[in-house]
């Protein structure tokens, strides 16, 4: 259970709706590159997805929120290693601030079959 006032994702019908993960690992923001804390954010989303019971596979919509553009080309090699069919729609977009002081953040839109 969350202790703060949101679900980690909402099913709505046959579509899901995750709520923005950031690198959390054990309650603490991940140390490391930007690389290892990509993957750390796709790990967080994927145990979202799967326990609303739907893969990247079936991801239609990405919203990345960075707080530097810079790190697009690194976040993008790390993001593309999730999917193997074609990709989800996606737009990334430049914030002032995240939580924690995260500089990354990822939610994502699914439709179950």
């Amino acid at each position: 259970m969350s202790v703060a006032p949101f679900s980690p994702s909402v099913i709505k019908g046959n579509m899901i709706f995750t709520s923005g993960q950031i690198y959390l690992k054990d309650g603490k923001l991940l140390e490391g590159t930007i690389e290892e804390q990509t993957h750390q954010v796709m790990k967080n989303l994927k145990a979202v997805l799967e326990n609303a019971g739907v893969t990247f596979n079936d991801v239609v919509k990405t919203t990345i929120y960075t707080t530097d553009m810079s790190l697009y080309g690194k976040v993008n090699e790390v993001y593309a290693t999730y999917f193997t069919d074609s990709f989800p729609a996606r737009e990334m977009v430049c914030v002032k601030e995240l939580p924690l002081g995260a500089q990354l953040e990822i939610s994502m839109i699914a439709v179950k079959s």
